[in-house]
């Protein structure tokens, strides 16, 4: 089909091809899974009204790029930019952890892959996909200024040609490939660590998250922490707290942390990564398990690294589609 649509059904199935991708671009600019699906719906809203005005002269890909970048850099304006606790403050240590809550607008949300992700055949291709939206990599594009961030994001993620983004950008070669260099010198100085995207097809990385699952579960926090890098860290959004190291992640399971004691793990995936929606046990003495985290695991090198709680489970767990609640039919199949 031409890139010029005759009609509005016509012209609606062409965007909609790029929803993904686009979704996806969104979320690594803006660091927010809300964020990017409100920008990609502007994005839609603003081609609609522009569409008589596009010639072809360009692809339609292109065209909703460049609408796509114009949204997102007006949304970056304001200069705020989504964090990790880790990028915010020093570790605390659980004897004297104190939890502190921020708004919402400063943390860097999760993702579902089904809405980032698009599909492909090729293994190279999609864990390339999967490398560029995990949890570390989107924080680390965060530092970036906002037209870097696009360029950066064109050229290595995307793999656009210097001369397609300096058109898209309305500049010269030059400067994207001058922005290009700033950029990856910035991400140079994050000290990005190998991440480990989630497989299905990888035997050692399924038993990891069976043995990870069986330990949660049976609050075995020794079998739990020995998973875990000597460095691994625990966070939770919307608190600013993290903990560093087997010991104080151990403690705070122990004590702060030992209402999730009896918990129950549903698995999904988030940015790439392997995660759980995590289900305590109801307070009020009733039997089942009703939601109280998603936890997104970061491994390298066969061990995990992160225990991201994101703890707004009225946001996420309808988002990555998890039961509202699990009953006890539920929990024995």
């Amino acid at each position: 089909m031409s890139d010029l649509a005759t009609s509005s059904t016509e012209l609606d199935a062409a965007m909609d091809r790029y929803r993904v991708e686009l979704t996806g671009y969104c979320y690594r600019m803006l660091g927010s899974s809300f964020d990017a699906e409100d920008a990609v719906q502007d994005t839609y809203v603003r081609a609609w009204r522009a569409y008589k005005k596009f010639e072809g002269r360009s692809s339609l890909r292109s065209w909703l790029y460049r609408i796509a970048t114009n949204v997102c850099l007006d949304l970056l304006k304001a200069g705020n930019r989504r964090a990790r606790p880790m990028d915010l403050s020093a570790p605390q240590h659980q004897a004297s952890a104190v939890l502190s809550e921020r708004p919402e607008v400063t943390w860097l949300e999760p993702v579902p892959d089904g809405r980032v992700l698009p599909q492909t055949a090729d293994p190279a291709e999609m864990a390339l996909a999967k490398e560029s939206v995990r949890l570390a990599f989107v924080a680390a594009l965060q530092h970036l200024p906002a037209k870097q961030r696009a360029v950066l994001i064109l050229r290595e993620v995307l793999a656009w040609k210097a001369e397609e983004v300096a058109e898209l950008l309305e500049t010269s070669v030059a400067a994207v490939n001058s922005a290009l260099q700033r950029a990856r010198a910035t991400l140079a100085g994050q000290a990005l660590r190998p991440g480990d995207p989630a497989d299905p097809l990888d035997a050692e990385q399924a038993k990891l998250l069976e043995q990870y699952l069986s330990a949660f579960e049976a609050y075995d926090i020794t079998r739990l922490t020995a998973l875990l890098h000597e460095d691994a860290v625990l966070s939770m959004p919307p608190y600013d707290l993290w903990l560093r190291g087997h010991e104080d992640i151990a403690a705070w399971h122990l004590n702060q942390g030992i209402g999730c004691k009896g918990s129950r793990l549903v698995p999904t995936t988030a940015n790439g990564l392997p995660a759980f929606g995590q289900y305590r046990r109801r307070e009020d003495g009733r039997p089942g398990h009703v939601p109280w985290a998603l936890q997104v695991l970061e491994i390298s090198d066969g061990r995990i690294v992160g225990l991201n709680a994101f703890l707004d489970t009225a946001r996420w767990f309808p988002l990555f589609g998890l039961p509202e609640q699990l009953d006890e039919t539920r929990e024995a199949q």
